[in-house]
């Protein structure tokens, strides 16, 4: 367990350059879901502070697009050094702020300076091809060219790993940034800008702003000096950012959640699944986009999956993040604890039947958070709305299917289409699975969360709308392509 002084501390703005408390004077609480106790304060930023912040990445915008593709990239690489040389204090902060348990934390900043590392080298990458030409004499070739300024849109179950998923490929592409964190997770991400403002990019290239999605999310989408949008958080959200930035003609791209199947099949390795379930299901408390949501276990297996998923279940420690031994921290916030809560409760009136937990912790420190036990329910009809709808808990709904073409079937029969994931030995079964289920993330005999940085990541339907994130597929969002036809005089 941590046993260090930790002090809550205000955080400030960082606009062109410079930390700055808003203009209001009025800052906004964050509460550690462990115990209710503040972790740090941000700033309630006005309408007028964000014009601060994207005025300074629209004047930034020439003279870092200039810069060059290679300099832009070393300054990725000085980042991910300083990121690497607090990845303790700002693992613990994160642990502390939105209650992931420190190993998972640890992790996600590794992951972070990853992504770092990874977006510096494609400032020695190539940008463009050169194309044949029909006239003979002429050169014909493609360049990319930087959109401007990106207003970059982030939620809490990921404070470290999205927004930099986000911002390094936009930063090495040339854009400027106007960096908007959600509220709940927003004492991390002012410790992630700090390493950002160290490493010395130029005045106004990178803007953190924090404040209610209302007033500043709402704000910049609709600013006109603003080139492009990405956003990460909730589908009804994410919807009228679509049609504030339609409307307006800037580019977009969202990621907006999923209700991910896994399919257990006859021939499956059944201890495999379970632990891969259990881990996709419920680790950082189900609050992932790409968290198991949805087992359908063809009937042959169901009551065998069944024993052993609530066997292993039963093994899960629920408590402090920071403490040892523990594996599943609380609900990130009083908000997401109620809503896990009324799931559970609607599941049990749907008819839906709960197998294992579900339960509020109380008692000793659980009293001072938000604990909730895992819950695992069967007698699960696909059109109900624990099978339905994203409930981002830990909660899972287990279906039974007569046959894999079922299977399939019911796991298509969901508005989202972010990921998912069969567990077979059959080769004829996988091949089925990988052409016939609508998910923009397909993993065979493995957990439907997680993708490698290195690879597109996004989902079809509901789950997602523009290009792909992460990967070279980043470059399809952050840049714009230019033909270039040139001819001697």
């Amino acid at each position: 367990m941590i046993t260090t002084t930790f002090t809550a501390k205000t955080y400030q703005n960082y606009i062109n350059n410079e930390w700055a408390d808003t203009i209001a004077e009025d800052t906004i609480v964050s509460i550690n879901p462990a115990d209710k106790e503040p972790v740090g304060y941000v700033q309630k930023s006005t309408k007028s502070d964000l014009e601060k912040a994207v005025e300074a990445a629209h004047h930034a915008k020439k003279s870092w697009r200039r810069l060059g593709q290679s300099a832009r990239g070393q300054l990725l690489f000085k980042t991910a050094n300083i990121l690497e040389e607090n990845l303790d204090e700002i693992a613990e902060t994160m642990t502390r702020e939105m209650g992931k348990t420190l190993p998972e934390a640890k992790g996600e900043t590794a992951r972070g300076i990853a992504i770092l590392r990874y977006y510096a080298g494609e400032g020695m990458r190539k940008e463009g091809d050169v194309i044949p030409s029909s006239d003979k004499d002429a050169l014909m070739f493609t360049k990319r060219t930087p959109l401007g300024v990106v207003g970059v849109i982030t939620p809490w179950n990921f404070p470290v790993a999205i927004p930099i998923w986000k911002m390094a490929p936009a930063l090495v592409y040339g854009n400027t940034v106007v960096w908007k964190p959600a509220t709940e997770g927003a004492v991390t991400a002012a410790k992630v800008m700090e390493c950002f403002a160290k490493a010395g990019f130029p005045a106004g290239v990178i803007n953190f702003i924090t404040g209610s999605g209302s007033v500043i999310g709402q704000g910049l989408i609709d600013h006109p000096l603003l080139n492009a949008i990405t956003f990460t958080g909730s589908e009804q959200v994410g919807k009228g950012v679509a049609q504030s930035a339609a409307a307006r003609g800037i580019k977009f791209q969202l990621e907006m959640g999923g209700k991910n199947p896994v399919i257990v099949a006859k021939d499956a390795n059944i201890d495999q699944a379970v632990e891969a379930v259990i881990s996709g299901g419920f680790r950082s408390s189900g609050q992932k986009c790409t968290a198991s949501s949805r087992v359908i276990v063809e009937s042959s297996v169901f009551e065998e999956f069944k024993e052993k998923l609530v066997k292993e279940t039963e093994k899960i420690t629920v408590g402090n993040g920071l403490q040892e031994g523990i594996w599943m921290g609380p609900c990130a916030s009083e908000s997401q604890f109620n809503t896990v809560n009324e799931y559970i409760e609607i599941g049990k009136q749907e008819g839906a039947k709960l197998v294992y937990g579900g339960e509020v912790l109380t008692g000793d420190e659980y009293d001072k958070g938000f604990f909730v036990t895992p819950a695992i329910f069967e007698k699960v009809s696909p059109d109900m709305k624990i099978a339905q709808d994203e409930i981002f808990g830990p909660v899972i709904a287990l279906i039974k299917a007569s046959d894999l073409e079922e299977a399939i079937s019911i796991a298509n029969h969901t508005k989202y289409g972010l990921s998912a994931s069969i567990f077979t030995s059959n080769i004829s079964s996988l091949m089925e699975f990988i052409d016939e289920i609508e998910a923009g993330l397909v993993r065979i005999n493995a957990e439907s969360a997680g993708v490698e940085l290195q690879a597109p990541f996004g989902g079809m339907k509901a789950s997602s709308t523009g290009s792909r994130e992460q990967g070279e597929a980043a470059k399809e969002f952050y840049t714009s392509i230019k033909t270039v036809f040139i001819k001697g005089s």
